[in-house]
């Protein structure tokens, strides 16, 4: 690449001067510090800080503005930019400690969780080639998810960040060839660029409840036969996150700290000051108030407007921190936030996989005594690879510095880090080809789902069968196999023509239990016993509605039929006009029993709200008083045994069999 000439002036050598150039900045390392701690509060409990998650957009704008800048120091500095060094750079600081952090998980994984391991290979493939944003969002295992052991989930935010590194110093390569000084000019189009990515974030999003691909189909695009969440899309697909990334580069082109310490704005430290504490107001008031999902779906606030918002407000609090006369940098370059700052990449990459560790499966809230513990491991740990994997090799030096232990008199250390060298060699390769050879398994939930499936029974599809089904011809020849004939020269086939009709023997029912994934874990045990089990994964109550008219409408239940059970409500909140149009059919029923729920999740106690309120008020409105409420969230901890799967509230095996028994106790069989 060309060299700008120098610049001479009477006989003497004007060194370029370099007005972007990057000091180190503590406050911004504060700033670093303020974002990781409100991600990690977020990942144990979304609870404690709602909107905690955009910590993670604080990041972006930080590295789109810090890259661009160093980028535009470098050329106006040596009057190039070396893409190679840069790449090289980029990953002496990032690569180190996440592959130890990767092949660390895979050893505990191989060793305490072997059923999982080939559930992780593909997170690991992925998160090895910095594609796990486009990964998840394929496998529709992103933060909406829930029910797996999902300790790479977070590595969707590196590769964002990684992919904007490996495009953008070639995107500024192009643009610097204008001047590093006119290249402020081209600010206003990234922040254009900005502003058209919040508009198709807005326009794109679907505000409506996110179930499943066959419940809440219009959440959902389809590509081949594939369904694609548009929440996790649009909230983890690089090209709509880069909104922010963008606002930092724009930013670093008109806001360059040296600058701007030589212009009018030098002596306006304070009222900056002033701008950074609207920003952080604004940047706390969304950290309370707004949420990634709803009761009724996304959050409309964040995605029409939010993201944009965030970055803006941390632009303000980098324009007060990067001026040297200003309080902000001072309070947010403490010694606290200083420590935690410039650990921040390493407890946001060990912080994730060991609430995961200890929460078992995502989505599952951890308490405050869990959130604790979790914390001081990853503390501890974070310190141990920012000491010893991450600074040695981000200086270029051995991290084992082999050559000092050879000059070591006594033998005993380095023997002992020879065997450990030796020891993890051993574990690493054993669970590298433990996880490339692992069979990919149904997780707790999903198999128990499956072992229960046989003995469940969609009324709907019975109900409304598709006219083809109905009856069908079988034109397909069937062929008896030859049988040799006693004194004959010769065999003999026969061909013959079968024509098969389905029937649809739906009969007045006894005993129904109609309910969702909770009530399918025990199907088996409930049909052992003469239910009918209509349950379903994703089903909410509206969902059933039509479904029981229609059953009353058929005289299939009655006053004929002893027993209903409904435990709806898991995947959505639920209305006393959905609740009543639900039940009205089955005024004439001798006994509907009717779930409490406990799930974790933010419509629950509403919709126990609904159940118990209904329930109470039930006698004004069915004269047989046939509505029981069975108090689930608060008998279930009575369960003996092991009773509920990884997430805490599907159910296994001890888990069905209890659950059962409650419904036979109450109507006596």
């Amino acid at each position: 690449m060309a060299t700008e000439a120098p610049e001479y002036s009477t006989g003497q050598i004007r060194r370029p001067t370099n007005l972007s150039r990057v000091p180190y900045l503590p406050g911004l390392d504060g700033l670093r510090a303020v974002a990781v701690v409100s991600v990690m509060v977020y990942h144990a409990n979304s609870e404690w800080l709602a909107g905690g998650f955009l910590g993670v957009e604080v990041f972006f704008v930080i590295s789109g503005y810090l890259i661009t800048l160093l980028l535009i120091s470098e050329k106006e500095t040596t009057g190039r930019v070396s893409l190679g060094q840069f790449w090289l750079r980029r990953a002496r600081r990032l690569l180190p400690a996440v592959f130890t952090m990767m092949l660390a998980l895979a050893v505990y994984t191989s060793i305490f969780r072997s059923s999982e391991l080939g559930n992780l290979r593909g997170d690991t493939i992925a998160g090895f080639f910095y594609v796990s944003n486009w990964f998840q969002i394929w496998v529709g295992a992103g933060y909406t998810a829930q029910g797996d052991f999902a300790p790479l989930r977070h590595l969707w935010s590196l590769a964002v960040e990684e992919q904007f590194y490996l495009i953008w110093p070639i995107v500024m390569l192009v643009l610097l060839r204008l001047g590093s000084r006119r290249v402020s000019s081209v600010a206003k189009w990234l922040l254009l660029a900005s502003v058209v990515i919040t508009v198709a974030l807005g326009v794109l999003f679907h505000g409506g409840p996110h179930v499943s691909c066959e419940a809440t189909p219009d959440a959902y695009w389809t590509v081949g036969e594939r369904c694609i969440s548009k929440t996790d899309t649009l909230y983890l697909s690089t090209v709509t996150r880069s909104g922010g990334l963008l606002l930092g580069a724009a930013f670093a082109m008109i806001w360059r700290p040296h600058a701007i310490m030589r212009g009018p704005l030098r002596t306006k430290g304070r009222l900056l000051d002033l701008v950074a504490l609207v920003g952080l107001l604004v940047l706390a008031a969304q950290m309370w108030w707004v949420h990634l999902l709803e009761v009724d779906g996304a959050d409309p606030w964040l995605f029409r407007g939010g993201f944009f918002i965030a970055s803006t407000a941390t632009l303000f609090l980098i324009a007060a921190i990067t001026h040297r006369r200003s309080l902000t940098g001072k309070l947010l370059g403490h010694p606290v936030l200083l420590w935690i700052g410039t650990r921040s990449y390493g407890l946001y990459l060990y912080h994730w996989p060991i609430y995961q560790i200890i929460r078992k499966v995502a989505g599952n809230p951890m308490t405050f005594r869990q959130f604790s513990v979790a914390t001081l491991i990853t503390i501890c740990i974070t310190e141990l690879s920012y000491r010893f994997i991450e600074t040695p090799i981000r200086r270029g030096e051995n991290p084992l510095r082999w050559s000092s232990l050879r000059r070591e008199r006594d033998p005993v250390q380095r023997q002992m880090v020879l065997g450990g060298v030796s020891l993890s060699v051993v574990l690493a390769v054993f669970a590298v080809v433990s996880m490339v050879t692992a069979q990919v398994n149904l997780n707790e939930t999903e198999q128990a789902l499956a072992e229960n499936e046989d003995s469940t029974t969609n009324l709907d599809e019975l109900l409304n069968p598709d006219p083809a089904e109905v009856a069908t011809l079988d034109t397909s020849p069937t062929t008896i196999p030859a049988v040799a004939v006693p004194d004959a020269s010769t065999t003999t086939t026969t061909t013959t023509t079968t024509t098969t009709t389905t029937t649809l023997p739906l009969k007045p029912l006894n005993l129904l239990a109609v309910g969702d994934s909770v009530m399918q874990g025990a199907a088996n045990t409930l049909e052992d016993r003469g239910f009918t089990v209509d349950a379903a994964e994703s089903r909410q109550m509206i969902d059933y509605v039509g479904t029981m008219a229609t059953l009353k409408e058929r005289e299939i239940v009655g006053s004929f039929t002893l027993a209903v059970v409904i435990n709806l409500g898991t995947n959505g909140p639920i209305t006393h006009e959905t609740l009543a149009s639900l039940l009205e059919p089955l005024s004439e029923v001798k006994n509907v029993i009717l779930f409490t729920l406990a799930v974790p999740r933010p419509w629950n106690e509403a919709n126990n709200a609904v159940i118990r309120d209904f329930a109470n008020n039930s006698g004004t409105n069915w004269a047989r008083g046939n509505v029981i409420v069975l108090k689930w969230d608060e008998i279930r901890n009575s369960c003996p045994g092991t009773c509920f799967a990884n997430d805490g509230f599907h159910l296994s095996n001890d888990g069905s069999k209890y659950y059962s028994q409650q419904i036979f106790d109450i109507i006596g069989i």
